[in-house]
């Protein structure tokens, strides 16, 4: 099937008098016959449902298909896009352990990383993804585990270059992980690229009503674990708390996400409620049409945005300027990245602030990548913990107002900023 096939007829294949739509399989608990039906599910011997903590079916047909979506062999969903990103990380590190990241990434993801998971022994060096090859490698240590990254860096815009990076973590033998949320698997698939894990907060675009949090990590199956055993001993040794099982001797190429549900999945429970994956998949239903004309959009009043003398800048990779748009002409499918750009006002933090309140179409809201067109200061907003020195790390200058453009007629929207900008 094509991907605009995908999204509609991926994961769930009903059979005879089966229902058309997902079924919500609202249940906590599955029945069995016999003591070693479930006993052969607790050692793994097995498959199947046993406690929704661990696995449910409703959410598995949707993890299939944005498993098919990218591309990849097997998918988690869970109960946010943090929770996608924490366990993309914990499948491989423990304490003592080492991340290279890019630098620029959504301030929560930051904060996880920086603050929280130094908290559990891991480290994490954080790189300017627009470095050059020799300073990115410099970045490595002999404990590296991964390398984290995201195809379109939340808010600053900036694209990552996929094939690089994967270049790089591959010449120290470890994975590369990206987060593509932003372009979602329609506008980019980071597997043809190198890339190993991808992460999603299906809370986005995947969704695109605000209707649900949840979250998503698929696998390419292409990082071959085994080739590192020491490095990567929680998937290639046995495992004692599974009767000394060997994940990738046993799953193959399934070996992380049979890992992330056996392992995290059982132990941090974060996984989503099977009503919330159902949401995400009457989103994906419509995903190939909706983000399409999100970054068409986008593009036109990003170039309208550039025409305006109360603007100072416009940052947005779909734009022919754009330092970033050989990338995305490279990795992207379309001229445009994704729905969300970013800018500023003349006369600085205070000038974006009056002129984002001055809005009425275009709402001030903690979210991003859905159907309303919004607006976010992120330096007072998301990014607010960050000190001004991490700010301007992440790429963030204090008059940065992140526009995320919704499936309104774009012609309205340009009269609502140009209102704005009239009272600036």
């Amino acid at each position: 099937m094509k991907i605009d096939t995908l999204c509609v007829q991926g994961g769930w294949q009903p059979k005879r008098g089966e229902p058309r739509q997902v079924p919500i399989y609202s249940s906590t608990t599955f029945k069995y016959e016999t003591t070693q039906q479930m006993a052969d599910l607790f050692d793994l011997k097995a498959s199947g449902y046993f406690y929704t903590r661990l696995a449910n079916p409703t959410n598995d047909q949707v993890a299939k298909k944005i498993a098919a979506l990218e591309g990849g062999v097997a998918a988690i969903l869970t109960s946010s896009g943090q929770a996608a990103s924490t366990f993309s990380i914990l499948n491989l590190c423990n304490a003592g352990d080492h991340v290279v990241s890019s630098a620029q990434i959504y301030g929560g993801t930051f904060n996880l990383f920086a603050v929280s998971m130094k908290k559990l022994g891991i480290e994490f060096t954080f790189v300017d993804p627009d470095a050059d090859e020799q300073t990115i490698r410099a970045a490595f240590r002999p404990n590296t585990k991964c390398v984290f990254g995201e195809t379109v860096s939340n808010p600053s815009g900036c694209v990552l270059d996929i094939e690089k990076f994967a270049k790089i973590a591959h010449e120290f033998g470890v994975p590369l992980i990206v987060d593509n949320t932003f372009p979602t698997p329609i506008l980019c698939r980071p597997f043809r690229f190198g890339a190993d894990i991808v992460t999603h907060a299906t809370t986005k675009y995947m969704d695109g009503h605000s209707s649900q949090v949840g979250g998503c990590i698929v696998d390419s199956g292409n990082f071959d674990w085994t080739k590192y055993p020491e490095r990567f001993a929680g998937l290639v040794e046995p495992d004692e708390s599974y009767h000394g099982l060997s994940y990738t001797k046993q799953f193959g190429k399934m070996a992380y996400i049979v890992k992330a549900t056996a392992h995290l999945m059982r132990d941090f429970g974060s996984i989503p409620s099977p009503f919330n994956a159902f949401l995400v998949n009457l989103g994906l239903e419509s995903l190939h049409l909706r983000i399409r004309r999100h970054a068409e959009s986008a593009l036109k009043i990003a170039k309208w945005l550039r025409s305006q003398d109360k603007v100072a800048w416009v940052e947005f990779a779909g734009l022919e300027d754009s330092k970033y748009n050989a990338l995305v002409k490279k990795q992207f499918d379309g001229p445009s990245p994704c729905g969300v750009m970013t800018f500023g006002i003349k006369g600085g933090r205070e000038a974006s602030i009056r002129f984002m309140d001055a809005l009425k179409v275009i709402g001030i809201v903690t979210h991003v990548a859905d159907a309303w067109s919004c607006v976010l200061h992120p330096a007072s907003h998301t990014h607010r913990q960050l000190s001004d020195e991490q700010l301007k790390a992440a790429g963030i200058p204090p008059d940065l107002i992140r526009l995320s453009i919704g499936l309104e007629d774009p012609e309205d929207l340009i009269a609502d900023l140009e209102q704005a900008l009239a009272q600036v």
